[in-house]
C-alpha cells in the first residue's frame, strides 16, 4: 500500500470511529434523558448531562479531523495537523465544564435535598440498552487501536499512551467512562431503590462527575502536550536514528530532533556528520536518499531536514548528541515504546 492510500483510510477509519460514537451518544442521551425526568433520578441526569457532553466531544472530534487534514498552504507550510488537537482541546474542556460540572452539581443537591424519585423501572431499561449500545462504539474503538498497535508493534495500552491521533484515544477512554458511569448509575439507582434513601442516587452522580474530570483531564494535557510540540516515542526516534546512521555517506548523526506537526505528521530533523570525502553531489544523493528511506517505513513522516555539520576532533560513535529523553515529571515516555 502506497503512502498516499494508506493515510486516507487511516482518517477515513477514525471518522468511521468518531461517527458511530458520536451516534450512538445521541441516541443514548436523549433516553437517560427522558427516563430521568420521569424516574427524577439524579444519576441517570447526570448520565444524561455525560451523554449530551460526549456527542458535543464528538462533533468537536469530527471537527479536529477535518480542519486538522487540510494540506498545506503558503501561509501554513507544515500543513494543518496541530489545529486537531485545538479541537480536541476543546472538546475535553466541555467535557470537563459542561459534563461533570452538572454531575457534581446536580448530585451535591440530590445528597442535601433527598429528592424521591419517581419510577424505577424505566432507568433499568434505559441502562440496560444504553450499556449495550456503548459495548458496540467501544468494540469498535478497541479494534482501531488494537489494529494500530500491531502496525507499530507494541501494545494497545502504550499505543494509547503514546499515540498522536488524539480523536482515537478520546474515543476509547469516554466510551470506557460511559461504561464504567452506567455501572455507577445503575448501583445508585439500584441501592436507593432498595433502601428508599436518595443518598446512593447522588452519590452515585458525584461519583460519574469525578469520572468525567479523570478523562478530561488526562485528554486536555495529552493535547496541550501535542500542542507545545511534543517529540515522537523513543523507540520510534531510535529506529530513525538508525536508519539515518546506516547511510553510506553519514559518519554519525550530531542531534537529532523530531516533533508531532500533528496525528499523521511529523518532522525530522538531523545535524549529520558526512564523510569528509564526500562530494556535494553525494551529500545531496545521501539526503535524498534519506528521506525516501524514512517516509517509505513511516507513512506519517512528513518533513526530513538534515544540516551537514563539521566533525568535532576527536569524535567517536554514530551519536553525539540526539533528542533527550523527557522525564516522567514532564510527562514524557522514559522508556522505549
Amino acid at each position: 500500500m502506497s503512502q498516499a492510500e494508506a493515510r486516507p483510510e487511516s482518517e477515513s477509519e477514525s471518522v468511521g470511529t468518531v461517527i458511530v460514537a458520536g451516534a450512538a451518544n445521541l441516541a443514548i442521551a436523549i433516553a437517560k434523558l427522558i427516563a430521568g425526568v420521569i424516574s427524577g433520578s439524579a444519576a441517570m441526569l447526570s448520565e444524561a448531562a455525560h451523554s449530551f457532553a460526549d456527542t458535543t466531544t464528538e462533533v468537536l472530534l469530527y471537527q479536529a479531523l477535518r480542519r486538522g487534514s487540510r494540506p498545506a498552504d503558503q501561509r501554513h507550510p507544515f500543513g494543518y495537523g496541530k489545529e486537531s488537537y485545538v479541537w480536541a482541546f476543546f472538546a475535553a474542556m466541555f467535557t470537563f465544564v459542561a459534563g461533570a460540572g452538572f454531575a457534581v452539581t446536580h448530585g451535591v443537591t440530590t445528597i442535601l435535598v433527598h429528592e424521591h424519585s419517581g419510577d424505577y423501572l424505566i432507568s433499568y431499561i434505559v441502562l440496560g440498552v444504553s450499556f449495550v449500545i456503548e459495548s458496540v462504539s467501544l468494540t469498535r474503538a478497541v479494534r482501531q487501536v488494537r489494529r494500530e498497535s500491531r502496525r507499530w508493534q507494541t501494545t494497545p495500552r502504550r499505543f494509547l499512551r503514546l499515540t498522536a491521533d488524539t480523536t482515537v484515544k478520546a474515543v476509547f477512554l469516554e466510551d470506557s467512562a460511559a461504561l464504567i458511569g452506567l455501572l455507577l448509575a445503575g448501583l445508585g439507582v439500584g441501592l436507593s431503590h432498595a433502601t428508599g434513601d436518595e443518598l446512593w442516587d447522588g452519590i452515585a452522580s458525584v461519583l460519574i462527575g469525578l469520572l468525567l474530570l479523570a478523562v478530561a483531564g488526562i485528554l486536555a494535557a495529552n493535547n496541550l502536550s501535542l500542542l507545545v510540540g511534543r517529540a515522537v516515542p523513543e523507540r520510534l526516534r531510535q529506529e530513525i536514528e538508525q536508519e539515518l546512521a546506516g547511510l553510506p555517506e553519514v559518519e554519525r548523526i550530531d542531534t537529532l530532533l523530531t516533533m508531532q506537526l500533528g496525528p499523521d505528521d511529523i518532522l525530522v530533523a538531523a545535524k549529520v556528520d558526512f564523510r569528509d570525502e564526500a562530494t556535494g553531489a553525494e551529500i545531496e544523493a545521501t539526503a535524498d536518499e534519506a528521506e525516501r528511506r524514512l517516509t517509505g517505513r513511516y507513512r506519517e513522516i512528513r518533513f526530513v531536514f538534515l544540516d551537514p555539520t563539521r566533525s568535532l576532533p576527536g569524535a567517536t560513535g554514530t551519536a553525539r548528541h540526539t533528542q533527550a529523553r523527557p522525564s516522567p515529571d514532564a510527562g514524557g515516555d522514559p522508556e522505549p515504546t
